[in-house]
């Protein structure tokens, strides 16, 4: 079992990786919680409401598999559609990620392992 302040600090890593990431990704300060056209993202040509319905059916490793085996990783718009499934999914609250075997530190290794992929490893090692 966790204790409160080892998921407080995992959830502030997660924000924190994914405020970061958005910045690069977007050239500008992050701030917002959600994009405005966070639709129109997408990988492979399956659109990120895809990837979220999936994990909303409790489905997130097979959501999360089927993103990062078809990311093209130099693309940032991929790029962004995988942090903003990140991003979804560790809003749904450990409850939900625990009965569809997920975790926070999970959302918190993908992070890091799609910012290294991506070319963003001061990232990880702001992270560390």
């Amino acid at each position: 079992m966790q204790y409160d302040d080892e998921k407080d600090y995992i959830i502030r890593m997660i924000k924190e990786a994914t405020r970061i990431l958005f910045s690069l990704l977007l050239g500008k300060e992050y701030k917002q919680v959600i994009l405005p056209q966070e639709n129109k993202y997408e990988v492979s040509g399956n659109k990120l409401d895809m990837y979220k319905d999936m994990a909303d059916q409790g489905k997130i490793n097979e959501a999360e598999n089927i993103l990062l085996e078809n990311i093209d990783y130099s693309n940032k718009d991929e790029v962004t559609a995988a942090v903003l499934f990140y991003q979804y999914i560790s809003n749904k609250g450990s409850r939900f990620l625990k009965q569809n075997n997920y975790s926070e530190e999970e959302v918190y290794y993908g992070l890091k392992s799609l910012a290294k992929k991506a070319g963003y490893k001061e990232v990880c090692d702001i992270l560390e």
